[in-house]
């Protein structure tokens, strides 16, 4: 089945089968792996895309169902060797700690920070629910999407 959709601002045309998922287009057809894949079963947030502007586990998509959707994926934030605030934020407070879970929470704070620049704990946590991390409690990636948020009512986007 051949579909089009746009991924990181460039228009992609490809063909796929009707059982292939979307996790396994963008990291195997397109080569991009910052897109992670921990359970497969949409629980643990790794393979968190954005696609017309919602945080989604791209392991539960089939790639058929993103003809003629936008997506987003963690290369598709930074400009050029420039990270984007949200990248930023996540490095400076330290809430990478191994990485494996570093883009689906990254994912999923944009999705939130795009349409709420001022979030509460609360709408923070919720956001996050989706995205697990084994390495860390927390705290480190509630204030990195505090400071992001913060960068990007500055006008540092």
């Amino acid at each position: 089945m051949k579909i089009t959709f746009t991924v990181n601002r460039r228009v992609e045309e490809r063909d796929v089968r009707e059982d292939e998922r979307l996790l396994d287009l963008i990291r195997d057809d397109l080569q991009l792996t910052g897109t992670k894949e921990g359970c497969g079963e949409g629980e643990c947030g790794a393979c968190t895309v954005v696609i017309d502007g919602k945080a989604i586990a791209s392991c539960l998509v089939l790639a058929p169902q993103v003809n003629g959707k936008e997506i987003l994926t963690v290369e598709g934030l930074a400009k050029g060797e420039e990270l984007h605030p949200i990248q930023r934020a996540f490095v400076e407070k330290g809430a990478v700690q191994c990485g494996f879970c570093t883009p689906g929470f990254i994912m999923s704070t944009y999705a939130l920070l795009t349409v709420n620049t001022d979030p509460s704990d609360e709408e923070i946590m919720a956001a996050l629910e989706g995205n697990l991390c084994r390495c860390t409690g927390y705290a480190k990636i509630l204030d990195a999407v505090r400071y992001a948020a913060q960068l990007m009512r500055q006008g540092n986007d």
